[in-house]
């Protein structure tokens, strides 16, 4: 208490009755899986695309996880955590440096002899890379120009026109380092710039130990919580809400990992969610599964059955630039961004379906009406396409069996109101534990759930009916307020989704009851 010892005016600040809320995000997602370069192990926040690639690489060919960045924030994400698995040091034992483990400034294979340079594979270059030396294109081009042609099994893979070995933005060395994804190339003299290679061909010789594709083991993606690896590594970064692994179809489609590991990984990532009780996560099907067999995987094989999981289906195609054609992956990655785009513009309240996904061209399946009713019981959220509406998402439900939780908003919801709720009374810790505090634990709490009531958060016509908080003396005996505890009790009527809207025709008679205009 302040004291008065001299005649005069005071002026004193005081703390109203009681203190805001403020929600907690509800849109940041995480993924594991493989990119080009980066750290490893280390979840690395990113908001955009071009800081995506600038820290971990640009697309690569047999990797899901940049695709599904890119949708994410083409979707309307606007933070997100990358776990970059795989390489020396990685988990499980294993050496990852096939998963586009090192830096693209590395070679993996033993070099060839091109002229002036040695030209190596890159760690994620598969399958017979040639290098042939050609003329450089255009008119009357100078003496100390050339061109290389990349193949691979045959086929051109990349095309260089014009190289020098001259220090300018042409120098092959340069050039190649910042483009190719199947070769480094590597000057093995310095000082004035050497004779440009003559016309030639070689083979280049595949990465150490490419006999066959290396394998993964299951705790490469779960990781260790103490190392702070992989999906356990998660645990120490608070404000994830979404968790994806793309990857894990791309390492089952290459023969890394069998159906067991990815089951395993799944439950996993399902465990870790429901561990942290904050987050969901985003599961997808099997690579070329169809709608029975989705059915029986989730049902059956996989067996899931969580509050803290979504299960969406088919794959979709988009436009893959590292390939330059349309390819299908996975759809988690779209689907985080389509779920932070419903959060921006309507809530988290609202389901995330009946909304659009952006850069998806196609389907894996396109799924008929009797389809869609035999997954959509069973808890798979169906992409489907609509003439003249585009492909959305169409269905919003978790992978619980119990009816309480099915709906995937509700389960969003009161991770938003726990959480917020959490964070905005931490003032009340150590405060005297009595009916003035109490009361303010219920002014707070009330008015922040008034505040989601007017956004229609909660079902009711007035606040009495979306909601209640109790926080008096008969949730508070003295033997609570003796072991330290102040216990607040509330209750929320949540909003569900309208998911069967349901017209009822009847023919009337003339006469017999219709209304004149």
């Amino acid at each position: 208490m302040p004291s008065y010892l001299s005649p005069g005016v005071y002026v004193e600040e005081m703390e109203s009755g009681s203190r805001p809320i403020e929600g907690v995000g509800t849109s940041v997602a995480a993924f594991i899986g493989f990119t080009r370069k980066g750290p490893l192990n280390e979840p690395t926040a990113v908001t955009n695309w071009t800081q995506f690639k600038a820290v971990f690489g640009d697309f690569a060919e047999g990797a899901y996880l940049p695709g599904a960045v890119y949708g994410y924030f083409a979707n309307g994400g606007g933070i997100c955590y990358v776990v970059r698995i795989g390489g020396p040091g990685g988990t499980g034992g294993t050496d990852d440096s096939g998963d586009f483990a090192q830096e693209r400034l590395e070679p993996a294979g033993g070099p060839a002899r091109l002229g002036p340079y040695e030209v190596a594979t890159l760690p994620e270059a598969t399958g017979e890379i040639t290098v042939e030396v050609v003329d450089a294109e255009g008119e009357d081009p100078p003496q100390d120009t050339f061109g290389l042609v990349v193949r691979r099994d045959g086929e051109v893979v990349e095309t260089y026109p014009r190289l020098t070995t001259k220090r300018s933005k042409d120098n092959a060395a340069t050039q190649v380092r910042s483009r190719s994804r199947f070769i480094a190339l590597t000057e093995s003299g310095r000082g004035a710039a050497p004779e440009p290679p003559a016309a030639q061909t070689v083979t280049v010789p595949a990465p150490a130990g490419a006999g066959g594709p290396l394998e993964l083991s299951a705790r490469s993606y779960t990781g260790d919580a103490d190392e702070r690896t992989g999906v356990a590594g998660l645990e120490a970064v608070e404000d994830i809400t979404m968790v994806a692994a793309p990857d894990l179809m791309s390492a089952y489609r290459s023969g890394r990992i069998d159906l067991e590991t990815l089951m395993a990984v799944q439950h996993a990532i399902v465990t870790h969610c429901e561990l942290m009780g904050d987050r969901i996560a985003i599961l997808d099907p099997p690579p070329e599964y169809g709608p029975r067999q989705v059915k029986v995987w989730r049902e059956e094989t996989a067996g899931f059955d969580s509050r803290f999981a979504a299960l969406y289906y088919p794959w979709i195609k988009v436009f893959d630039p590292s390939l330059g054609r349309d390819v299908f992956m996975p759809p988690s990655g779209h689907i985080a961004g389509v779920w932070a785009r419903n959060d921006a513009t309507r809530g988290v309240h609202k389901a995330p379906a009946n909304e659009v996904v952006r850069g998806a061209v196609a389907l894996q399946t396109q799924l008929t009406k009797g389809e869609h009713d035999m997954l959509n019981p069973a808890g798979v959220n169906c992409v489907r396409a609509f003439p003249g509406r585009g492909i959305r998402v169409w269905g919003a439900r978790t992978l619980s069996s119990d009816a309480s939780w099915r709906y995937l908003n509700v389960r969003r919801l009161f991770n938003y109101l726990e959480e917020s709720i959490l964070n905005g009374t931490q003032w009340a810790v150590f405060e005297p534990n009595d009916d003035a505090l109490w009361a303010r634990i219920r002014r707070t709490i009330s008015a922040f759930l008034v505040n989601e009531w007017r956004k229609g958060a909660l079902f009711g016509l007035t606040p009495d009916e979306a909601f209640y908080v109790k926080c008096d003396r008969e949730t508070n005996p003295p033997e609570v307020i003796d072991a330290g505890q102040v216990v607040c009790e509330v209750g929320v009527a949540p909003v569900k989704p309208a998911e069967f809207v349901v017209f009822q025709l009847k023919q009337l008679s003339a006469g017999s009851g219709a209304v004149d205009e």
